[in-house]
């Protein structure tokens, strides 16, 4: 080999060593223009404080991208579902807390992401008018059947958080509206003469729902209908279970003449 040839190999080694060191700074500043997590996360942070919650979203998800598997990642997801939820975007919040759930099933912020989606569940069946016209039970209630099983499954999967005493709490008011929203059908199909299918709707919630304010409600109504089928055994046994459990009650509904 002459000295030409090993002048070439030096240059040549010499080039290739500078472009592979330049591309690995570049690779680095080209994440997050080189901002570390801690600082992308402060970022959004004071985004947040500004008013700017869109643009703090986008930083929070900045991180996911650049850092998924930073500390400031696991928080960043829940304060993306957050805000998602502050904004009125309540499916994108809960496809946020599914997949929360799903990638830190043990994590310890696991339980408050099974909570947060039951809170943004029952927000998206509630509306404005609900304490002044609207009976949400009359609306539809996909929403709070959701909560409902959100609720439950936190429950179920963290008896001993902190979240899961208010969450059952959640879950007895939750249930009087589900039972109220079958009650309104079973009295439709009672003003209809549709008078097994409302028999069907008052047991549904004599099963499901046993310990709800709807109950002697139902179990009037189930007689009633019996009464109309000409089945007095039936209406008797739905009145015997009326007075025994309930023995002041007296019809608080109406149907039509």
């Amino acid at each position: 080999m002459n000295y030409r040839t090993i002048y070439i190999l030096v240059i040549l080694s010499f080039i290739t060593s500078c472009s592979f060191s330049g591309g690995e700074n570049d690779a680095k500043r080209l994440i997050a223009n080189g901002m570390t997590p801690k600082e992308l996360y402060q970022k959004a942070e004071d985004l947040l404080s500004a008013g700017s919650i869109d643009q703090a979203i986008d930083q929070y998800e900045e991180i996911l991208a650049s850092y998924p598997g930073s500390k400031y990642a696991v928080q960043a997801r829940l304060d993306i579902s957050y805000n998602l939820y502050k904004r009125k975007k309540y499916t994108r919040a809960i496809n946020e807390l599914n997949t929360f759930i799903q990638r830190y099933p043990s994590n310890i912020h696991t339980p408050y992401a099974y909570y947060l989606r039951g809170i943004v569940a029952e927000e998206k069946s509630s509306s404005i008018l609900d304490e002044i016209i609207t009976d949400v039970a009359q609306r539809d209630v996909q929403g709070i059947r959701e909560a409902y099983s959100y609720y439950v499954a936190l429950i179920e999967k963290f008896p001993d958080s902190k979240y899961s005493k208010d969450a059952f709490e959640k879950l007895n008011k939750l249930k009087n509206i589900l039972a109220k929203h079958e009650f309104y059908i079973a009295i439709y199909y009672t003003n209809k003469g549709s008078n097994i299918a409302a028999i069907n709707r008052a047991q549904f919630i004599i099963q499901n729902f046993p310990n709800s304010s709807l109950m002697p409600d139902a179990l009037h109504l189930m007689a009633h209908n019996y009464d109309i089928l000409n089945a007095p055994e039936l209406a008797n046994d739905s009145r015997i279970i009326l007075t025994s459990n309930y023995p002041t009650y007296s019809q608080n509904y109406s149907l039509k003449d």
